[in-house]
C-alpha cells in the first residue's frame, strides 16, 4: 500500500490562529484527505511550538508560567482546527516529555560527534524571529524581513552547518523536487551559493529560560529552532523506545511532505537538511512553500498590523465547506492571494451555487417531478452524454495526477469543468419539455447528471466533506471509495432522491451592509 506522510508547521503559542496559518493547516488537511481517498495509508501531523523568547515574554506579560500560557493557548489551535473541520492524526506539542527527551539525545549525540562546539557569538538578534543575523544581511538596520533586531555578544555552542553546505547543494541539484515550487528550490540554492555561517543552537539560561535544556551545558537552553523542526521526526517515534516501526514506517519508508510557508523556507530547507544529514537521518521527501493570503491592501495578513481575519470568524460569516473551498480555488498552491468578500461571493456563487448546486437542485426536482422521486434509467447514450460519460471515467486521474503535483486548484477546475458540460447538457436537452414528449429520453438526461453528481461529489469530498456527504445522500448514497469512481453507471437503480434547501445558497454580502 502507498504511504503519505504531511506535516504543517507547528505554531507559536503566544497568539491565536489567523487565516493565514488556517490556509496552511487546511491545505494539509485537504491534500491528506485526497491520498486518503487515493486509498493510501496517511499520517498527519500539526502541533504547536512553545519554547522560546516570545513565549517566555508573553507568559510574563499575562503573569503566568510560561507552561501556564502554553496549556492555555494551545486551546486555540486544537479549538480552530476542530472548528475547521481538520482531520488530523496527531497535535504534537514540544513540551511534550517525549519530545524534549530526543531533542537532548539528538544534541548529545552530535556533540559526542564533534559536529557542536563552543564559541563566542557577537550579532544581531531578532526576537520576533528567533534569528541571529549578521551585520551584512540586516536592511536599513533590520531583519531581512523588517523586524527590529538587537545587538548581542554572548558564549554560545554552534552546529557546524556549514560542514554540509555542499553536500546540501548537490542533494537539491540531484533530487530537483525536494524543494517545491521550483522558484523557490532556486531561491534556496542561491542562498547556498553564499558563505554558510554555523548555526548557533544554544541561549544562555540568564537571558532566555523557558526551552530545553541543553544536556552538555546546564546553564543553556535549546535553540527554538533546532527544538522545532525536530518535531516532524519525534512525532513518529525518532528515538522512542515501543515506536521503532512506527519511525521505520513513516519516516524511513514513507518520508514527510513539509507544507510551510515561503518566510520560514530557509529555516527548513537549509538548517533542517543539514540537521538531519549530520544525525545520519534520511531527508524529507518534499519541502514545499506555499504563499501567504493577503489582506485587502495586497500585503500579508499580520496580527501586529491589526489586518488579521479570525478562520472561525470567516467560516461562521461564508460557511465552513465553502471556506474550504474557496481557499484551495482562488490559491494557486505556492503563489499569494488576496481574500476578501467581493472575490468570496463570485467564486461560491458561479461554481458552487450556480453550477454544482444548480445542477443538484434541477436534478432532484425533475426527478421527483416526473419519476416519482426514483433515479431513472439509462437509455442508449447520444454523442453529449457519452462525451461526458468518458469525461467522467478519465477526471478522477486527471485530479489525482494534479494532487499529486500539488496542484489542488487546478484538480478543482477540471471538476468544475465537467460539472459546466453537464449543466450545458441539461440545458440543450431541456428534459422538462422532454418528458412531455419521451420521458423516457428525459429519464436518461437526469440520470447522466447524478451520475455526473456522484463522480464530482466524492471527488470533492477532501475539500468540502460536509457538503458532500449531504449531496451523496440526497442521490441515493452511492460508493464513495476511489474504486467506484472506475463505474458508470453507479447510482442505486430506483435510488430514492432526497429533496432539500438549496445545498449551496447565494452569497449576498452587499446586502447586509
Amino acid at each position: 500500500m502507498n504511504r503519505f506522510y504531511i506535516t504543517t508547521p507547528i505554531y507559536y503559542v503566544n497568539d491565536k490562529p489567523h487565516l493565514g496559518t488556517a490556509y496552511c493547516t487546511l491545505t494539509a488537511d485537504i491534500l491528506n484527505r485526497y491520498h486518503r481517498l487515493f486509498g493510501e495509508e496517511c499520517y498527519f501531523l500539526t502541533g504547536t511550538d512553545e519554547h522560546g523568547q516570545k513565549v517566555q515574554q508573553a507568559a510574563e506579560k499575562r503573569g503566568l508560567t510560561p507552561q501556564q500560557h502554553c496549556d492555555e493557548m494551545v486551546v486555540n489551535f486544537q479549538n480552530a482546527w476542530t472548528d475547521l473541520n481538520v482531520d488530523y492524526s496527531q497535535f504534537i506539542r514540544t513540551t511534550s516529555a517525549f519530545h524534549k527527551k530526543v531533542v537532548q539525545d539528538c544534541l548529545q549525540k552530535l556533540y559526542d560527534k564533534g559536529e557542536i562546539y563552543e564559541d563566542t557569538y557577537e550579532g544581531w538578534y531578532s526576537v520576533s524571529e528567533e534569528i541571529f543575523y549578521t551585520e551584512k544581511e540586516l536592511v536599513n538596520g533590520k531583519s531581512p524581513t523588517g523586524r527590529e533586531v538587537t545587538k548581542i555578544a554572548e558564549k554560545n555552542y554552534f552546529f557546524r552547518m556549514s560542514k554540509y553546505q555542499q553536500k546540501l547543494i548537490d542533494y537539491i541539484e540531484a533530487n530537483p523536487r525536494f524543494i517545491l515550487p521550483e522558484f523557490r528550490k532556486n531561491e534556496v540554492l542561491g542562498f547556498l551559493r553564499k558563505p554558510l555561517n554555523d548555526l548557533c543552537i544554544s541561549r544562555p539560561k540568564a537571558r532566555l529560560s523557558w526551552g530545553i535544556e541543553i544536556p552538555f551545558a546546564k546553564d543553556y537552553v535549546t535553540y527554538v529552532w533546532f527544538d522545532a523542526l525536530l518535531n516532524y521526526a519525534t512525532g513518529v517515534g525518532l528515538g522512542q523506545d515501543g515506536r521503532e516501526a512506527e519511525w521505520s514506517k513513516w519516516w524511513r519508508e514513507t518520508r514527510p511532505v513539509h507544507l510551510l510557508g515561503k518566510d520560514i523556507l530557509t529555516t527548513h530547507s537549509v538548517y533542517w537538511p543539514t540537521m538531519l544529514m549530520a544525525l545520519d537521518i534520511p531527508l524529507p521527501k518534499h519541502i514545499f512553500a506555499h504563499g501567504w493570503i493577503l489582506n485587502r491592501d495586497n500585503a500579508k495578513m499580520s496580527k501586529s498590523e491589526g489586518s488579521v481575519v479570525s478562520p472561525k470568524d470567516a467560516a461562521d460569516l461564508i460557511g465552513l465547506d465553502n471556506l474550504r473551498y474557496v481557499l484551495t480555488r482562488d490559491v494557486h498552491l505556492g503563489n499569494d492571494a488576496p481574500f476578501a468578500l467581493d472575490l468570496v461571493e463570485s467564486r461560491v456563487n458561479s461554481e458552487l451555487a450556480n453550477n454544482l448546486g444548480n445542477l443538484l437542485s434541477r436534478s432532484s426536482n425533475l426527478v421527483e417531478k416526473f419519476f416519482a422521486g426514483k433515479k431513472p434509467a439509462f437509455q442508449v447514450d447520444d454523442s453529449t452524454s457519452a462525451e461526458i460519460r468518458t469525461q467522467c471515467l478519465a477526471l478522477p486521474g486527471v485530479v489525482k495526477k494534479e494532487i499529486e503535483d500539488f496542484r489542488p486548484s487546478f484538480a478543482l477546475e477540471q471538476i468544475i469543468g465537467v460539472l459546466t458540460l453537464a449543466n450545458k447538457y441539461m440545458e440543450e436537452k431541456a428534459p422538462w419539455k422532454l418528458a412531455k414528449e419521451n420521458l423516457e429520453a428525459a429519464g436518461h438526461v437526469l440520470a447522466v447528471t447524478l451520475e455526473v453528481l456522484r463522480v464530482a461529489g466524492v471527488l470533492l469530498i477532501p475539500v468540502m466533506p460536509g457538503k458532500c456527504d449531504e449531496l451523496l445522500k440526497r442521490i441515493g448514497n452511492p460508493p464513495r471509495d476511489w474504486a467506484s469512481l472506475s463505474k458508470w453507471p453507479l447510482v442505486p437503480a430506483d435510488a430514492t432522491l432526497v429533496k432539500g434547501e438549496p445545498l449551496f445558497p447565494r452569497l449576498d454580502f452587499a446586502s447586509k451592509t
